[in-house]
């Protein structure tokens, strides 16, 4: 059986929440992702990271472009990367890309679909529905105390 898990993060890949914050975010996702009556039941996962943790999509990912010469890396060296740092995660997201051999980070790679991450996360698994609409993105920031992006994984 396959999932799909929408995760809501700190834009700042190293900023975390405090406890309060997060009680009224997962409230407000909670409403915005009840799940349907019959179908697979909806569950909110809230995770705090010792370290940077990649918050990637999954199978939903189809490109990844550098940002330096926009050529396309490959996602055979993504997805090395991120096995090679699946239990540490990583102290540091600069990184020398392999198209042209420039240094930049990982944050800014250009990822479709989008990719993330992240101290701190809120997952939701089988939100049954697929995006948070750009004002439900910031009311869910300002709940938390800083803006948030979302990463859409089917795993």
């Amino acid at each position: 059986m396959s999932d799909d898990v929408l995760s809501i993060i700190p834009s700042d890949p190293q900023w975390q929440p405090d406890c309060d914050a997060v009680d009224h975010v997962v409230a407000l996702v909670e409403d915005l992702a009840p799940g349907v009556a019959g179908g697979v039941e909806v569950e909110i996962e809230v995770t705090w990271h010792d370290v940077v943790t990649a918050v990637d999509c999954g199978a939903n990912l189809e490109r990844i472009g550098c940002p330096l010469c926009q050529a396309a890396i490959d996602t055979e060296w993504w997805g090395d990367l991120l096995e090679a740092h699946c239990d540490d995660g990583f102290t540091t997201l600069a990184v020398e890309v392999p198209c042209c051999g420039g240094s930049t980070t990982l944050d800014v790679l250009d990822y479709d679909w989008p990719c993330g991450f992240a101290r701190f996360e809120i997952a939701i698994w089988n939100p049954e529905r697929p995006w948070f609409s750009e004002d439900e993105l910031t009311a869910l920031g300002d709940r938390l105390g800083h803006p948030v992006k979302q990463i859409r994984a089917h795993i």
